[in-house]
């Protein structure tokens, strides 16, 4: 991760900053003016570490989705009649400090992207890390084309439809999807209420189809930083708001101590994605900083 941001400095000093700078706590996924260095500023070598850097954060499956993510620009500006000017090389990169430094971060955002990595005494802070889809399904024939967010939904409405009457009676919180993530672009240390039901309350298959949720979405993260967020079945709930038929606007949410992990389609006919993955206590590194400014030991 140091060295891809090295390389990218070395050709743009400019996409540097100081650590402490205002915009390190951000997450923008809207099409919404936001600091960094263009990608449509960047020539192919320095566009290409730009990239690499990214792939240090995630894994290959959700590298992938995020591939597709900024792809989808240019799918929605054609739908769209090129109103917006949206354009696959409206992303930007920023790295807050000197990598290799004591205390370090990077982010690479755009619409529908936001993934943000911290670094303290040799440990990766690794959230928020957001993925939407407009659109969320490209078809052809009735079939996709392309889905970067399909298994998000498909597993998250497998669970929901898998609960028993009364473990579905308080998963379901809401008739009605909000409109837009919870969380939104706001840090949020409260839980979201009401939690839905408890993963304790739930049937041993439903608690496998739960899990498998939760791994999918630490899954976006290599393994090494996926193993340090897992929950391990702890005190986790899921609630879901609005229908569950494919191609409603729908919603679902899954909480832990310090992980919260959220998924909505957004328009009437589902096909305007959002996923995010967030840790109320531990996301800017907020975590390993405040272990750093204890002086406490740590393994490098």
């Amino acid at each position: 991760m140091s060295a891809a941001a090295r390389d990218l400095l070395a050709a743009h000093p400019e996409a540097g900053v100081a650590f402490e700078d205002r915009h390190r706590r951000w997450i923008e996924y809207r099409p919404e003016p936001r600091p960094g260095l263009s990608l449509a500023d960047l020539a192919p070598a320095p566009r290409k570490a730009a990239h690499r850097l990214l792939a240090t954060g995630l894994s290959p499956a959700a590298f992938a989705q995020a591939m597709a993510v900024i792809a989808l620009e240019e799918v929605l500006d054609r739908r769209e009649g090129g109103r917006r000017g949206r354009h696959s090389e409206d992303y930007r990169v920023i790295v807050f400090g000197a990598p290799g430094d004591d205390r370090w971060a990077w982010r690479f955002e755009g619409h529908h992207l936001s993934v943000s990595m911290t670094v303290a005494d040799g440990r990766v802070s690794p959230a928020p890390v957001f993925l939407g889809a407009n659109p969320a399904r490209v078809d052809a024939l009735g079939r996709p084309v392309l889905r970067p967010l399909g298994v998000e939904e498909d597993l998250g409405r497998e669970l929901l439809l898998s609960l028993s009457t009364g473990a579905r009676r308080a998963a379901v919180v809401a008739d009605v999807a909000p409109y837009d993530i919870r969380t939104a672009t706001h840090p949020r240390s409260e839980p979201i209420a009401p939690p839905g039901v408890a993963r304790a309350d739930l049937r041993p298959g439903e608690r496998a189809l739960l899990d498998q949720l939760v791994a999918l979405y630490l899954g976006r993260l290599p393994d090494e930083l996926a193993a340090a967020l897992d929950p391990a079945g702890g005190d986790l709930h899921f609630a879901w708001e609005g229908p569950p038929q494919p191609g409603t606007r729908h919603y679902y949410r899954i909480q832990a101590d310090d992980l919260v992990i959220e998924y909505d389609n957004t328009t009437d006919d589902g096909n305007h994605a959002h996923t995010v993955l967030r840790r109320p206590r531990g996301e800017f590194g907020g975590d390993i900083l405040a272990a750093h400014h204890a002086g406490e030991p740590h393994q490098r």
